[in-house]
């Protein structure tokens, strides 16, 4: 960041009193690789977090949800994205599969129904439009059984257990009744996450998650930048002391 050592240096005040911090301007963008709030994992590839939500929920109801964390079920803009989900070590409990090697989980795509004659005919379609990047799955297999008046099922994406499978890229696509309950992915864009775990909005000031409580910074597109540094002179008459990892110039003495 630039610092300065302020043991051998300091500023003097007025009637002479050395002052205990000293701020240094930061000319270059200071970049973190904390981005997502914790329980979401990042992928720079696309600027983005994901999250497992493991309790069962409903197509809407999971709609819902990952709304209100300011995201929607996630959707894919390109295969190297889809094998970062897949290579994951998600949270996964045991007791919300059916069968421990295949992990199934609700995405944000739906199979429209258009032919019943002889075979299940369909197209794919983004749930809810956003990029335009969005690739469409392949042809799934039909999870289960349909009445006669469903005519859109909603997109199942198969995590295996096993992670060589996995990291070769192995996964299938399902559709399934979308009042079926089922984990689910969500997806958002990434944030500013400062010291305390809180998110940040767009423009205000934080202090980043790291190990620097000294930094005030500006949140921009998800990322701190614009920093600024206090740097604290260490506490007087104290021989052994430790920082306090959370808040800038507070110290323990540990001497007798």
């Amino acid at each position: 960041h630039g610092k300065e050592n302020m043991d051998s240096r300091h500023n003097r005040g007025r009637g002479g009193e050395t002052t205990r911090f000293h701020t240094v301007n930061v000319a270059q963008p200071v970049r973190f690789s904390r981005k997502c709030p914790t329980g979401w994992h990042h992928y720079e590839g696309t600027a983005s977090c994901y999250r497992v939500y493991i309790n069962g929920e409903n197509y809407w109801d999971a709609v819902q949800t990952c709304q209100r964390v300011n995201g929607s079920l996630a959707t894919f803009t390109a295969d190297q994205e889809l094998r970062f989900i897949l290579t994951q070590e998600w949270d996964l409990e045991e007791k919300t599969f059916v069968r421990k090697d295949q992990r199934r989980f609700w995405v944000g795509y739906q199979y429209v129904i258009t032919n019943r004659n002889h075979s299940l005919e369909g197209h794919w379609e983004v749930a809810y439009k956003g990029s335009s990047e969005v690739f469409l799955p392949p042809d799934p297999s039909i999870g289960t059984a349909m009445s006669a008046k469903e005519n859109v099922l909603c997109a199942q994406l198969q995590y295996l257990h096993f992670p060589t499978l996995r990291r070769r890229g192995l996964h299938s696509w399902y559709t399934e009744n979308c009042y079926e309950k089922s984990s689910f992915l969500c997806k958002r864009s990434q944030t500013c996450v400062d010291i305390k775990d809180n998110i940040v909005d767009e423009g205000y000031y934080f202090t980043p998650k790291g190990n620097d409580p000294c930094l005030s910074c500006t949140c921009h597109n998800g990322e701190p930048e614009m920093c600024v540094a206090a740097l604290c002179e260490r506490p007087q008459g104290c021989q052994q002391y430790r920082k306090d990892p959370k808040e800038c110039c507070k110290f323990t003495c540990l001497d007798p």
